[in-house]
């Protein structure tokens, strides 16, 4: 105990100095955010190689369980498809009709596959990075799905890498549909279970039951109409009373999660950038009209 005393006492400056050293980065990149932003690209690219690494041994060892829930999800895919095309013949009699819809539907979009190398459960703002980025076509405010539903939006963008703003974060906001009755409302998340969220927004003479399918609206300028959300559990008084909080049983497993695809709709790329045109002139407008006064 006293020689640790003494070699305490002995380089006490040191240690000081590394402190000091220690708070002063933690202040410089906490309250400025070009050096915040310098520094999280730096250490994404860096970090990025290693959750790669670890992420391709993991995805090794849960193989087994992801070829499983594939194996499932597809079975209930294809039961969709068959009882879609039995009622799309009895009401057209044209066998290609569902062919042809599929195809309408798929044209405008370019899936691009990437894998999750690192993926955050346990805090209010979850981020997921994945390893496709500028250079394989990724922007910011895209989509990314999995093969069983919504998995979030791009956030930030490196060349190679990519950091996602999943459901399983506090800031996140995808606007959201009931299947089949029109009734949308906007998805968010709590904290808590990572299988659930709630729909908020919902209004009060919306009609609907448990277990009813939620799908992306189609309003946003992120994800197109129809991508998988979740299942109606709950339902709850928002706080108000003026509307319904409904709880949705998320159809992803955020804590299974290894293949993604970000969506690269021209459609939509071409709605967002209408909207930042559209802002982009209202401003200028605004500005004009301040002036002149």
């Amino acid at each position: 105990m006293h020689n640790l005393a003494e070699f305490l006492s002995k380089y006490k400056h040191w240690f000081l100095f590394v402190l000091l050293e220690v708070a002063s980065l933690v202040l410089l990149f906490r309250f400025n955010n070009y050096q915040g932003s310098v520094w999280f690209t730096s250490a994404n690219i860096v970090a990025g190689k290693a959750y790669d690494i670890s992420s391709k041994v993991g995805s090794f060892l849960t193989m087994g369980k992801t070829n499983e829930e594939l194996t499932l999800r597809n079975v209930e895919l294809e039961q969709q498809i068959n009882e879609l095309s039995k009622k799309l013949y009895e009401h057209t009699r044209d066998p290609k009709y569902l062919k042809k819809g599929q195809y309408r539907f798929l044209s405008p979009f370019k899936l691009i596959q990437a894998k999750v190398v690192s993926n955050s459960l346990n805090k209010s703002e979850n981020f997921i990075t994945i390893n496709k980025g500028s250079w394989d076509g990724v922007r910011r405010d895209m989509g990314v799905v999995c093969g069983n539903g919504v998995v979030g939006t791009v956030y930030l963008v490196g060349i190679h890498y990519s950091v996602v703003i999943p459901v399983l974060n506090a800031k996140s906001n995808i606007s959201c549909a009931i299947l089949g009755r029109s009734y949308f409302g906007y998805l968010h998340w709590t904290g808590g279970a990572t299988d659930m969220a709630y729909l908020d927004d919902v209004p009060r003479h919306a009609r609907f039951k448990l277990g009813d399918r939620v799908v992306t609206s189609g309003y946003s300028s992120i994800f197109p109409e129809g991508v998988l959300v979740g299942k109606v559990r709950h339902v709850y008084n928002s706080d108000d009373g003026l509307s319904y909080r409904l709880a949705i049983q998320l159809s992803t497993d955020f804590g299974n999660l290894r293949d993604v695809c970000v969506i690269d709709d021209a459609s939509i790329r071409q709605q967002r950038e209408m909207m930042v045109a559209a802002q982009d002139s209202l401003k200028k407008m605004g500005d004009g009209i301040s002036q002149s006064d």
